[in-house]
């Protein structure tokens, strides 16, 4: 392969400082593909790796940035999905934050019609989290209740769509009335805004306390507790994250009477087995729902490689809707 020259977000490991940097773009194995990056997705564990809070993988590349968008501009020998000069969209291994990044050709999807090249840059990362959550976990079922927690982060609003597209009814919490208006245009039969309304209360007022069979949780904290409050016989409640806080003072006795699961998981701690399983069922069940536009990533807003520290800070704000995204 003909050495490419690379540009990238470098951390500096003394005052966490961020600067765009070069070198040559490395070398993908037998297979993996090198993509041109046309947009790369933030999401909060980037934030977390800048603040030296989730430091990479040791087989991980150290630059952040967990999902891209772009052409594939070089392929490993055993590449056999792919050709140079396909567009596709792709789970990374870290180094997205960056004008060429690797990607394994288990973890890349061709980009969906109905989306632009820069807009697959918001799929992979929700889309596999969502798939892997909600469904591979939690097996929800269309004609089911769900309730998704920050609907207007970039993994609720995909997946609100998905669930919708599914055949589920979805209900989902969020942080102003405006974004609430948002969510439930994307296809959330309600959304709680939770700063100014209590969701139990909420889907007690709908008829719906105890009827929500499965539910998506990135707060943790108290509402832990209040997701039992809210689940239905049988349900499960999968964690993502924990944005209240790891700990809690909770009643655990509706999870025996009412017989929950409660599970949890990360991605990127997964093995690319795991993500290529996901990837392919995605391909097969929802690949279709992409294509026609039926379920759309919502973009907020885009930021260039130089500007990554402005879109950290962005993130960590919470005001924005949706995906960020850097360009190279």
């Amino acid at each position: 392969m003909t050495a490419i020259t690379r540009r990238y977000v470098h951390i500096d490991e003394t005052d966490r400082s961020l600067s765009v940097r070069e070198d040559q773009a490395p070398v993908p194995g037998a297979e993996e593909m090198l993509i041109e990056v046309a947009a790369a997705g933030v999401n909060r564990a980037d934030l977390l790796q800048w603040k030296g809070l989730y430091p990479p993988p040791p087989d991980a590349s150290p630059v952040m940035g967990l999902e891209v968008s772009g052409t594939v501009v070089a392929c490993g020998e055993a590449v056999s999905n792919f050709q140079l000069g396909d567009e596709v969209c792709a789970l990374t291994h870290g180094g997205g934050y960056a004008s060429h990044s690797i990607a394994p050709q288990s973890q890349t999807l061709p980009v969906p019609a109905a989306y632009t090249l820069k807009e697959a840059a918001a799929l992979p990362e929700a889309l596999l989290t969502v798939w892997h959550n909600v469904f591979q976990r939690a097996g929800l079922k269309a004609g089911e209740n769900v309730l998704i927690h920050g609907g207007a982060s970039g993994i609720g609003t995909l997946g609100v769509g998905i669930c919708k597209a599914m055949g589920a009814t979805v209900y989902s919490t969020a942080g102003s009335a405006e974004k609430c208006h948002r969510v439930e245009a994307l296809g959330a039969e309600k959304a709680f805004n939770y700063k100014e309304e209590d969701f139990v209360e909420g889907l007690d007022a709908l008829g719906l306390r105890g009827a929500i069979s499965v539910i998506l949780d990135i707060v943790g904290g108290d509402y832990i507790g209040r997701n039992f409050e809210v689940a239905a016989p049988e349900g499960r409640i999968v964690n993502i994250a924990f944005l209240r806080g790891f700990n809690a003072d909770v009643n655990f006795l509706p999870l025996l009477i009412k017989r929950l699961t409660l599970t949890g998981s990360t991605l990127r701690a997964q093995s690319e087995a795991q993500k290529g399983q996901m990837v392919r069922e995605i391909r097969e069940r929802l690949f279709s729902h992409l294509d026609d536009g039926s379920i759309k990533a919502v973009i907020d807003s885009e930021f260039s490689l130089e500007d990554t520290q402005a879109a950290l800070d962005y993130m960590e704000s919470g005001v924005h809707m949706g995906k960020i995204l850097l360009r190279p």
